[in-house]
């Protein structure tokens, strides 16, 4: 039987963003890039860290159901595609508005627009 030749997509809690004192680090020094529904905010990491992901939602997006949505959608986007980095980085997504009513497709084109505009996708 062959290996499989992509790592095997998960995402644990490990890749996720530890506190809030992360995220406004990563906003007060990182880079930006607002892309459809959502905005990327991201930070570089050395070579041979795992990439970490970090989701913000707010309440003008709608209800918890509205905004849970929106963070699941985000958050598969990342796990789909977190081996296309070109190198490591603390990535914040935040939803915009009309991200909890789009598609996996819509919101997956506005990620991967966004990486690419921002130089982090292969």
């Amino acid at each position: 039987m062959a290996a499989d030749p992509v790592p095997r997509c998960r995402l644990p809690r490990s890749s996720r963003l530890p506190s809030r004192r992360r995220y406004l680090e990563i906003k007060r020094q990182g880079q930006r890039r607002l892309c459809g529904c959502l905005i990327l905010n991201w930070v570089l990491l050395p070579p041979g860290s795992p990439p970490r992901l970090g989701v913000v939602t707010h309440r003008r997006l709608g209800g918890a159901v509205a905004r849970s949505r929106a963070r699941r959608l985000l958050r598969e986007a990342f796990r789909r595609h977190q081996w296309d980095l070109t190198q490591p980085v603390d990535i914040v997504l935040v939803a915009r508005t009309p991200a909890a009513c789009r598609s996996f497709t819509t919101v997956e084109r506005d990620y991967l627009a966004g990486l690419r505009r921002a130089g982090l996708l292969r």
